[in-house]
């Protein structure tokens, strides 16, 4: 059967995001994508990158002008947080697909919309969480889904970074209309989706969150106790405030340990299996991690994507796959802000805490509402 017809694609946001692993990402999939528009705000950083990308790539400083003149196939997005909901939902009505940086929204409320607009185009939006895709991380679920590794009961998992306060003294980082978050929206997301994507629903929250450092609106570390529906217990730390960086992901089932140790992104070398001592040789020897090493990245995101655009299915990364994310942060900072323990499915509209990540705290609100 003849592949289709190549994807023409736009860029929203030419920073180093895009430039860095969007561009690159394009470069992986040149015979399934085009780029042929860059939509940024900064007539300077337009212009390098597209001395960067190619002066064939159209040049434009607005979304909607970019929608109306190129109408893409599909729009990558990689600016500041707070502008995503508005972008993506435009590109959908345009009937664009859309691959978005994380958080895809600033809130639930915000995601709903999104949901509201695909439903309405037929279009669909993703949100970049490349750390499920390398072939490590392809190999581990299917190992855990299957029950090959047995029942699972403990897991960790821990984003310890290190960000001091030139990061935060970027105007739009550090505060709740901007990022809707901290290390938990914007550092840890990547790791606990990860835990998610392996492990499936999460059930309870009980956590913990400060500001112990930086001087920002959100909270600088956050911990969590985890219940899974399948009965496993986790950790879940997101920290800024760690000199010794590291990402690490352990989950103790009935028959193995299997652990992630990595930083911003993975390779198959970066997963170990480690089997219980009632465990035969010959069993263990078959979770060796595949033959084939795809990096985590964008590219293989954006593989998964195109893979689904082709076959005119919904993408990974998106729709309620995606909500459940984004609902486990809303829960862990309801939970760490009213000190009670949070359930699934608990933040519905009219609960503060659905249309913004603070949930109005009188101690978290944003300053001009504190």
């Amino acid at each position: 059967m003849s592949r289709p017809a190549r994807r023409r694609v736009a860029v929203v946001g030419t920073g180093a995001i895009v430039s860095g692993s969007h561009l690159p990402a394009l470069r992986a999939h040149a015979e399934r994508v085009e780029l042929v528009a860059a939509v940024d705000v900064d007539q300077g950083r337009l212009d390098a990158f597209r001395a960067l990308a190619g002066e064939e790539v159209a040049g434009f400083t607005s979304v909607d002008e970019m929608l109306d003149a190129v109408r893409p196939d599909l729009v990558l997005i990689g600016t500041p947080p707070s502008l995503h909901r508005a972008q993506t939902v435009a590109a959908l009505k345009a009937g664009a697909w859309v691959l978005c940086e994380k958080p895809l929204t600033l809130s639930l409320a915000e995601y709903d919309e999104i949901a509201a607009a695909e439903e309405a185009s037929g279009a669909y939006a993703s949100v970049i969480f490349q750390h499920r895709y390398g072939s490590g991380a392809v190999h581990a679920r299917d190992l855990l889904t299957s029950g090959e590794l047995g029942v699972p009961r403990v897991a960790h998992c821990q984003t310890t970074w290190h960000r001091d306060a030139a990061y935060y003294a970027v105007p739009w980082r550090g505060t709740w209309a901007s990022e809707g978050g901290g290390p938990t929206m914007g550092h840890g997301i990547h790791q606990y989706d990860l835990l998610l994507h392996l492990l499936g629903p999460w059930a309870e929250i009980r956590a913990m969150a400060a500001r112990l450092v930086h001087d920002t609106e959100s909270e600088d570390v956050s911990t969590a106790l985890v219940r899974f529906e399948n009965g496993a217990l986790a950790t879940v730390v997101n920290s800024v405030l760690s000199p010794d960086e590291v990402s690490r992901i352990r989950i103790d089932c009935a028959d193995a340990t299997v652990e992630l140790t990595h930083l911003y992104g993975h390779r198959n070398e970066d997963w170990a299996y480690t089997p219980a001592p009632h465990v035969a040789s010959e069993r263990a020897d078959a979770w060796r991690t595949p033959t084939a090493d795809v990096p985590s990245s964008h590219a293989a995101q954006l593989g998964a994507l195109l893979d689904a655009y082709d076959n005119g299915v919904r993408p990974p990364g998106s729709g309620a796959d995606a909500r459940a994310t984004l609902e486990f942060a809303a829960a862990l900072y309801k939970s760490a802000f009213t000190g009670q323990p949070v359930t699934a499915g608990e933040i519905v509209p009219g609960d503060p805490f659905y249309p913004a990540m603070h949930g109005d705290h009188p101690h978290w609100a944003p300053k001009e509402h504190a």
